[in-house]
């Protein structure tokens, strides 16, 4: 029993530590693009994606219609979160920051709640002042997490992809996004799409 009791703040920590992620076997398979990342997160880079084109869609927490279809040729952030995850809390401001940033240069961030009902997402994005859309998945039959099957593991919570003009992911982020590493992923992404 006590064992049990000093067990339990050891994995309370672990998991923290670890974001809240439940990673599944393709999150410890190095690729040749991986670069650690400063905040516990793996960054992975694909310079030459080999994938298809992510199409995805979805309502969004006040229901209205989002589709990956209306940015082709933009690059588009994909934020994969929900409102109980502490490293999603913590990264809300990188990605608001980034998200401003690039918007003059029609980048478009998009977040995809993987748990919560619309209420509780929107009241979220209310208290984080979140600047773009997030599409309520779960309600939906998690179809956007569906789409990207090849793309992240499929309980790895928050993860971040960046998707170049063509819809091809080119850049993963699994774990807490940090803003110096997601900033540059991003500005790769828009100088691919310009050529």
């Amino acid at each position: 029993m006590r064992r049990t009791r000093l067990l339990a703040p050891l994995l309370a920590a672990a998991l923290l530590l670890t974001g809240c992620t439940e990673a599944g076997p393709q999150a410890g398979v190095a690729d040749p693009g991986y670069i650690p990342g400063t905040d516990g997160g793996t960054v992975s880079q694909f310079k030459d994606p080999d994938t298809a084109p992510v199409v995805f869609s979805g309502k969004t927490t006040d229901g209205s219609a989002f589709a990956s279809k209306q940015y082709a040729g933009k690059v588009l952030v994909v934020n994969f979160w929900y409102a109980g995850c502490p490293p999603c809390r913590a990264e809300a401001a990188t990605l608001n920051s980034l998200s401003e940033r690039y918007a003059k240069q029609g980048v478009q961030f998009v977040g995809v709640n993987v748990s919560d009902d619309a209420p509780t997402a929107a009241a979220f994005e209310r208290t984080y002042k979140t600047p773009y859309p997030s599409i309520v998945d779960q309600e939906g039959g998690a179809a956007v997490q569906l789409a990207f099957t090849a793309s992240k593991p499929p309980k790895a919570v928050p993860s971040t992809l960046v998707l170049d003009g063509d819809g091809r992911v080119v850049a993963r982020i699994i774990g807490l996004a940090n803003k110096s590493v997601l900033n540059t992923l991003i500005e790769d992404a828009v100088d691919g799409t310009a050529r």
